[in-house]
């Protein structure tokens, strides 16, 4: 059991500066230990030219080490928090791809900057610093600048690490993420929805099981992983009944209570399925996308052997999985389908989110709308005939 004894510290001059030296005991990989740390206090200026002229401001930085408010265990710094408490509990309550993403973020981008700080000292100004640092100097993995989005998420990874630390008793006081400003970036590329014609001609391309996939994908809008959880068992009455979610090796419930949800599958999907089910030899129940080992089919596998040589070479450009579910939603909204309805079929918790998010402007669309009213005016516009010019008269 550390002593609790107050502590004075050692003021000393370093580089312009004073420094004020002292021990603290804090919580290191789940044990406690004594470390000594060092404190810039202020500028040796005009106004502070000796230790004794500091020594208040000494008292003030070693008031919390002195007060002994907090017990040593609950002392910390951000990478123990993080690594020890914060994402183990990730883990527990999140989904396994919320987990990796968290974690990636982690440690790509927050802890070169912040591990080794401890988690109570930190304030408003650091998060800011630590955001700021990320926007000017981090890159993705085709070397362009982080967009706004990106940014927002480590803000609200920030701000759920906190949340944390206060309800576990390692930080008191108002979340010092929450008036940090997001760093100038780059906004984030427009999301794109496949279209029907281009739906149609990726399945004129490609071969099985891609087809099949990629219709699958088209025609109901399920994500990816839901995708991969598909049963034949849960294929009846003109629905694909989503239950489960594979990521990975992972098996889950789907993302929200709303996507646990059946999905109409139109007559065109329905034949496809049919013979993807007698080319699998007609199994009543198991994998609907099965792998040569039985589990559930890679899509990226499928995706980098099959989808994209094919589309390549047909001059088809590739947007990813999740702009079919976008697309899905687009469609049915050129088609007339209420918003409502589009958000029941995506299993969407939120309207807006179908509204906001999923169903795109599309340019096509725009346009007829501006030709309609271009044919509207001419039509109204009576033809003029010229009109003579007044006798001259001299």
């Amino acid at each position: 059991m550390p002593r609790n004894r107050k502590q004075s510290g050692y003021i000393y001059r370093r580089s312009g500066f004073w420094v004020l030296r002292y021990r603290q005991t804090i919580n290191q990989g789940g044990e406690l230990k004594t470390i000594q740390k060092a404190r810039q206090l202020c500028p040796v200026d005009a106004t502070h030219k000796t230790k004794k002229s500091v020594q208040e401001l000494a008292e003030d930085a070693l008031a919390p080490v002195n007060g002994h408010k907090r017990p040593p265990e609950t002392i910390i710094t951000m990478g123990d928090f993080v690594t020890d408490i914060y994402l183990p509990f990730v883990t527990a309550q999140k989904r396994p791809s919320t987990y990796k993403g968290y974690r990636d973020m982690w440690e790509d981008h927050l802890k070169p900057r912040c591990e080794k700080v401890l988690l109570r000292d930190v304030r408003t100004c650091y998060v800011q610093r630590w955001l700021e640092a990320v926007a000017a100097e981090d890159r993705t993995k085709t070397d362009a600048k982080l967009s706004r989005e990106s940014l927002k998420h480590i803000k609200s990874l920030l701000s759920g690490i906190f949340a944390h630390a206060k309800r576990q008793g390692f930080f008191d006081g108002v979340n010092p993420v929450a008036d940090t400003a997001i760093p100038p970036a780059p906004n984030g590329g427009d999301t794109y929805a496949y279209s029907l014609e281009e739906i149609t001609r990726m399945l004129l391309v490609l071969p099985e099981p891609a087809a099949t996939l990629v219709a699958t994908a088209g025609f109901t809008g399920a994500r990816r992983g839901e995708i991969r959880g598909m049963r034949w068992e849960k294929y009846h009455d003109g629905a694909i009944y989503i239950d489960r979610s594979v990521w990975e090796s992972h098996i889950t419930e789907p993302k929200t209570k709303a996507s646990k949800a059946p999905i109409p599958i139109i007559p065109t999907l329905v034949a496809m399925l049919q013979r993807h089910r007698e080319r699998l030899g007609n199994p009543m129940s198991g994998v609907m996308f099965p792998a040569s080992n039985g589990k559930p089919v890679s899509l990226n596998n499928v995706l980098n052997r099959q989808i994209k040589p094919a589309l390549r070479q047909a001059g088809i450009e590739w947007h990813g999985w999740h702009a079919f579910r976008r697309g899905l939603a687009t469609n049915l909204y050129r088609l007339g389908v209420p918003e409502k309805t589009i958000q029941a079929i995506l299993r969407h918790s939120n309207l807006s989110t179908t509204q906001n998010i999923y169903i795109k402007s599309v340019d096509a669309d725009s346009v007829t709308a501006m030709k309609t009213l271009e044919a509207l005016m001419c039509a109204n516009r009576a033809p003029q005939q010229p009109t003579a010019r007044p006798a001259v008269v001299n």
